[in-house]
């Protein structure tokens, strides 16, 4: 295709129109057949959602658009020249497609980004080696010249490791061995016993903390330090082979020192951008429903699955419905979140600066977890969304199973939205690929299952045309509602791992009455 057809899509030749039209029946037709088991009789093709579904599943500009944002621009830590591309980039995007289109500024509180990271480990009677190395989000930089210590074996950083360790954890390089990671439990028990071992290290008098790599064959990948940019300590990946190699050594009695280099730029407040998409409402404009997906993304990799993938579909999404001449009722925003890495940033600063919107915030969606499929949705601890979102998904009831999930959740775009009260939904999506090249090096397009998110897209596309247009409307939870929420589910240790529980009880993040 050329690149008036990539994202024109109709606006040009009438054989162009009919070729399309002959495509959306085809795929309307399927999602018929899809469907009609779970809710007889079949869609009718003139229905807004069965038309916008039938042309998400058939061929449209969403793959190449995930190409060109993991290909072209690659990875885009917020603070980058290669966000700062990504922004315009979707905007671009969005204008193309006929969408009003804006950048909205908010305040970074922390700039951090890596010049580059090596070090060097030698041992009497021990060849030098120089493992590949990455520095962990938020670590401190090293001397000019480098930070050289002993490395000592922190086994799995327990407890019991450390007491272990005693006196000679103090100034020392300390190495924890890791589990392969697998899948998503995998990944979130990383990050869940990352606080304690960083905690412990610090406490230790620890000079600097190795993490060996949980991804093989010298990927690498950056989880944030847990403190974020309050933490002092260098902290770093090495790859997985090579640490397995240094822990051996030591093991075998073997005494190491590292000399590390980490070139870091960081520093205070700096401006980023959201990209927000907007189709106003036909008839109740100021109600609004939120579609997010974060745009920032580490930068070993491409940033494919997390989180261009979900992007690209959003941009679809709103670029079908521009096409198909589709009227939601109310308001609909497709909002491509910066600073979603760094603390979920860009989604906090909006809810902030459009506090007074949120009594009329309908609900608010996040999609975040690559190209798994999408089971289901995190409904938030309300009852009453999941009975919404059973209702929402009937029109894609053949792309299921979906079963939802009653709980709520952090780690994504949606959380400042529930701590505002508004009702959320996070797509409850299969592991698949996700897990094992989360924020790593090998997370590039060819990871991305396309069948599967234009699946997703279709069945993003029924829920948010659902809630743009339903007449029935969610209330908005107070904050003793929240306060409820919180005593009654593991939402307060979720709030602590993230380092944002503080935020909701000093008042600074969420709704104060």
């Amino acid at each position: 295709m050329n690149r008036a057809e990539i994202i024109g899509w109709g606006h040009t030749r009438p054989v162009r129109r009919r070729r399309l039209a002959a495509a959306t029946l085809v795929a309307t037709i399927a999602v018929a057949a899809l469907t009609a088991v779970a809710a007889p009789p079949p869609l009718r093709a003139q229905d807004d959602v069965a038309r916008l579904i039938g042309v998400l599943l058939g061929p449209t500009p969403m793959a190449e658009d995930l190409r060109a944002l993991s290909d072209e621009i690659g990875g885009r830590a917020t603070g980058s020249e290669a966000n700062l591309a990504a922004v315009e980039w979707a905007l671009e995007r969005f204008r193309a497609a006929g969408v009003d289109a804006r950048r909205e500024a908010f305040q970074m509180p922390a700039l951090w980004l890596e010049r580059s990271a090596s070090a060097t480990v030698r041992g009497q009677g021990v060849r030098s080696f120089e493992p590949r190395v990455a520095a962990l989000p938020f670590s401190a930089a090293t001397p000019a010249g480098g930070l050289t210590a002993p490395v000592v074996d922190g086994g799995r950083g327990d407890t019991a490791a450390f007491s272990r360790l005693g006196v000679n954890a103090r100034g020392a390089w300390v190495l924890i061995e890791t589990e392969p990671l697998r899948d998503l439990d995998g990944l979130f028990r990383e990050y869940t016993e990352a606080v304690g071992i960083e905690r412990r290290a610090i406490a230790a008098g620890a000079a600097g903390l190795i993490y060996q790599a949980s991804r093989p064959e010298g990927v690498l990948a950056r989880h944030n330090a847990s403190l974020g940019p309050a933490n002092r300590h260098p902290m770093m990946m090495m790859e997985r082979a090579a640490a397995a190699r240094a822990l051996r050594l030591l093991r075998a009695g073997r005494a190491l020192t590292l000399t590390a280099r980490l070139d870091l730029r960081s520093g205070g407040p700096y401006e980023s951008f959201n990209v927000i998409g907007e189709i106003r409402g036909s008839t109740r404009p100021d109600e609004v429903v939120v579609v997010g997906a974060h745009l920032d993304s580490w930068d070993i990799g491409g940033g494919a699955l997390d989180n261009g993938a979900n992007c690209a579909m959003l941009l679809d999404l709103a670029r079908q419905i521009r096409r198909l001449g589709l009227r939601p009722a109310r308001t609909i925003r497709f909002i491509l979140w910066n600073g979603e890495e760094q603390g979920l940033i860009g989604s906090w600063k909006y809810t902030a600066a459009h506090e007074e919107e949120m009594e009329r915030t309908v609900m608010a969606s996040s999609y975040d977890i690559g190209t798994g499929r999408i089971a289901g949705f995190f409904t938030g601890g309300r009852p009453d969304m999941v009975a919404a979102a059973e209702r929402a998904l009937e029109p894609v009831r053949g792309l299921g199973p979906f079963a939802q999930l009653d709980v709520p959740i952090v780690g994504t775009d949606n959380f400042d939205f529930m701590m505002q009260g508004v009702p959320n939904l996070v797509g409850l999506q299969e592991s698949a690929n996700y897990g094992p090249n989360y924020h790593a090096g090998s997370d590039t397009f060819d990871k991305a299952d396309l069948t599967t998110l234009r699946h997703n897209a279709a069945i993003a596309a029924a829920v948010t045309w659902y809630f743009a247009n339903a007449d029935e409307r969610l209330p908005r939870h107070d904050r003793a509602q929240i306060e409820q929420l919180i005593g009654s589910t593991d939402l307060a240790d979720q709030m602590r791992s993230f380092g944002i529980l503080e935020a909701w009880q000093n008042g600074t993040r969420g709704r104060r009455r």
